[in-house]
């Protein structure tokens, strides 16, 4: 018996490109350290991969800790990217931090590959990138935001208003690995 669907489904539009529009953030948003104050110390904000050499990026991948990754798969994750920010030294013409946001666009949001180039640590970059993606996301009315982020720096993200576990909720990730065999 062939079952007649009576709701008809209409294919969902090719998404677009976010990661090259320019989001303006909200006017109305507090931030710890000012772009004014940002550039008069040598630093620009920019919110596209426009101008982002990906091998310098990669670069402060590796001196995080991070696995250095395949140029090619680093624009691809950037490609599926819905909201970024990433600061560039004026002096060095490289970038010192960044981070990024995928997600459905509407209700969720994960934040991934956090990072301040260990010679600009401590001096507000992290924090300053960190506040204007998490505006940036609200502003879009995306209120569940979630962050991967190792052990040894949990400590910098709850100031930020980022917990762990809330209501009890645990996280599961997939992995390959299989139990040993008795």
């Amino acid at each position: 018996m062939l079952l007649h669907n009576p709701i008809p489904i209409t294919p969902l539009p090719p998404k677009k490109p976010t990661h090259r529009r320019s989001t303006a953030v909200s006017a109305t948003a507090s931030f710890s350290i000012s772009e004014e104050s940002l550039s008069s110390r040598g630093f620009t904000f920019h919110r596209t991969v426009e101008n982002l050499n990906l091998d310098h990026l990669n670069s402060v991948f590796a001196a995080v800790g991070f696995p250095r990754r395949d140029p090619e798969k680093i624009r691809i994750a950037l490609e599926h990217t819905d909201a970024l920010l990433w600061v560039e030294s004026e002096k060095t013409r490289r970038p010192v931090a960044f981070a990024r946001a995928t997600g459905d666009g509407v209700f969720n949001a994960i934040i991934w590959d956090v990072v301040v180039d260990p010679n600009y640590q401590g001096i507000g970059l992290g924090k300053a990138v960190m506040e204007r993606l998490v505006t940036e996301l609200l502003d879009k009315g995306i209120n569940n935001i979630a962050l991967y982020s190792e052990p040894r720096v949990l400590g910098f993200y709850r100031p930020l208003g980022f917990v762990s576990d809330p209501d009890g909720i645990r996280g599961m990730v997939y992995s390959r690995k299989h139990k040993k065999k008795k």
